[in-house]
C-alpha cells in the first residue's frame, strides 16, 4: 500500500527529498560511490572540486577576504554494513561486518546485496515464535547472521560472490517532527554540510570534506588530515540520544529536540576550548538551540583531524541520533536545521580566529 509523506517537519527550510536520498543511496564502509556521486551533484559553485585516492570528495572556496585562513568542514558519508564472505550450497549468504553492529538490529529485517550485476533483495531471518527457546538462542550474533535471497543454489552461486556487500533496505520516513531511516549517521552530518555550502559567505577559504571509511576507524580523515593544512577543522556527525524507555537517563548524551551538539568531549577527542567557546557564542547571538555534549563510547573524525598532519585546532556539531547502527535511525529535523544555522553563521563570523592556547 502506498501512502503520502505527512509533511510534517516544523522548518520550512528543512529539505526532506535531499535528506532522503542520502540516506536512501547506498554506502557501505569502503563503497560509498553512490553517495558520493550524490555529493559532487548537490555543491554549489565551488572554486574547486577533487576526490582523493581514497574517496574523500573535497570541494574548496576561496575566502573573498583572508583566503590564507583554511577552515576544513568534515562528515562522514559512509555508513555500517556486511560483506560476503560466503555463499553456502543452499544459497544462503555468510556475512562479515563493515563497521560497528549490533546484531539484534539486523535480525529479522530487509536488506540489499549488492552484487557484480546489480542490486538483489534479501532477508536477514529470525527464528519463528514458536521455537523450542534451545532452537533459538539469545546470544545470536552475525555469525548466525545468513542473507536469503529467494534464488535457487545455483542461481545464487552464479549472481553473488564473495566480496559483494550488504546494506538495510529502509528508506527514509517521517515521525512527527522527526526523520527515520538507516545512514542518519552521518548523511545528516553530510546534509548539514551540503546545506552550509549553499548558504555561507565566508571570508576566510573554506575545504567542506566528505570522508569515507569513518565506521572502521576514520581512516579517510587520517588521509585527508595529512593532504589538507588547515588552520581550524569544524567536523559534522550524530551522537548518541538515549532518552527512551530502558535506558538510565545518565546515559541519554542528548535529547531530541534540544538543538545541535557542541562537542566538549567523547572517547576519541577533546575539542578546542576556545573552538567550543567560539560556537556556543555564536549559537547564542544567533538564537541557535543548542546542548553540550560529553561522551564517552564514540569516536568521530575530529580526533584524527586534530593531529594527523601536525596540532590543529578543532570544533565539532553534533546531531542526536537515536536507535543509532539501526534501520530505525531518528533524528529531530530541528537539530539539524540548527546544525546547518550554526555551521552557516560560524563560517560566515570567522575572521581568521587564532585559537591556539595563550
Amino acid at each position: 500500500m502506498s501512502r503520502d509523506r505527512q509533511n510534517v517537519t516544523a522548518n520550512a527550510t528543512f529539505d526532506f527529498d535531499l535528506l532522503a536520498r542520502l540516506t536512501d543511496a547506498p554506502g557501505p564502509v569502503g563503497h560509498e560511490d553512490r553517495v558520493r556521486d550524490i555529493v559532487r551533484d548537490e555543491l554549489p559553485a565551488v572554486d574547486a572540486v577533487r576526490t582523493d585516492a581514497m574517496g574523500n570528495v573535497v570541494a574548496t572556496v576561496d575566502g573573498s577576504a583572508d583566503p590564507d585562513y583554511e577552515v576544513l568542514v568534515a562528515a562522514h558519508m559512509d555508513e555500517i554494513g556486511l560483506i560476503v564472505s560466503g555463499v553456502d550450497d543452499d544459497g544462503f549468504l555468510s556475512v562479515e561486518p563493515l563497521g560497528g553492529w549490533n546484531p539484534d538490529a539486523l535480525r529479522g529485517h530487509p536488506v540489499t546485496v549488492h552484487a557484480r550485476e546489480g542490486d538483489y533483495d534479501g532477508v536477514v531471518g529470525i527464528n519463528a515464535a514458536h521455537t523450542a527457546a534451545e532452537e533459538a538462542p539469545e546470544d545470536w550474533t552475525l555469525d548466525d547472521a545468513h542473507v536469503f535471497t529467494g534464488l535457487d543454489p545455483e542461481e545464487a552461486t552464479e549472481a553473488f560472490g564473495v566480496g559483494d556487500v550488504v546494506t538495510f533496505d529502509s528508506d527514509l520516513r517521517e515521525l512527527g517532527e522527526c526523520v527515520s531511516g538507516s545512514a542518519l549517521d552521518d548523511r545528516a552530518g553530510v546534509y548539514v554540510l551540503l546545506e552550509a555550502a549553499r548558504l555561507a559567505d565566508p571570508d576566510v577559504t573554506v575545504h567542506y570534506a566528505a570522508t569515507v571509511q569513518e565506521e572502521v576507524g576514520l581512516r579517510g580523515a587520517a588521509a585527508l588530515g595529512v593532504d589538507v593544512d588547515p588552520d581550524l577543522v569544524v567536523a559534522l556527525d550524530g551522537t548518541l540520544e538515549q532518552s527512551y524507555p530502558g535506558v538510565d537517563p545518565s546515559n541519554a548524551i542528548s535529547t531530541l529536540g534540544d538543538g545541535v551538539g557542541i562537542k566538549r568531549k567523547d572517547a576519541s577527542v577533546i575539542a578546542t576550548p576556545a573552538v567550543v567557546d567560539r560556537l556556543e557564542s555564536v549559537a547564542e547571538n544567533r538564537d541557535v538551540p543548542f546542548q553540550r555534549e560529553v561522551s564517552w563510547n564514540i569516536g568521530t573524525d575530529t580526533a584524527v583531524l586534530q593531529n594527523a598532519g601536525g596540532a590543529r585546532p578543532v570544533g565539532a556539531l553534533s546531531i542526536p541520533v537515536r536507535y543509532h547502527h539501526s534501520a530505525v535511525e531518528t533524528a529531530d529535523a530541528r537539530d539539524i536545521e540548527a546544525a546547518v544555522d550554526l555551521l552557516t553563521a560560524f563560517l560566515d563570523s570567522e575572521e581568521g580566529t587564532d585559537y591556539g592556547p595563550e
